[in-house]
């Protein structure tokens, strides 16, 4: 699963991934292995996606929310 998968209120643990598919800015964000990710919102046309890193607020494109995959957190 991926942040792209998500549906608006799921949460997840973010896995292991190879530092090279993200850009480091998103690194410094927050989107570093073990981290939680909320959805918060998805765009009209889908693309950005709204969400929460360890309580800061990113929009985030689609395609790069498809690289990171995510332990689905129970609700």
């Amino acid at each position: 699963m991926t942040i792209a998968d998500l549906k608006r209120g799921d949460k997840g643990i973010i896995q292991e991934f190879d530092t090279d598919i993200l850009p480091i800015k998103l690194l410094e964000l927050g989107c570093l292995p073990g981290n939680e990710v909320e959805l918060l919102q998805v765009a009209p046309l889908r693309d950005p996606l709204y969400i929460n890193v360890s309580g800061t607020h990113i929009a985030i494109r689609r395609e790069m929310a498809e690289k990171i995959e995510l332990e689905l957190l129970s609700s």
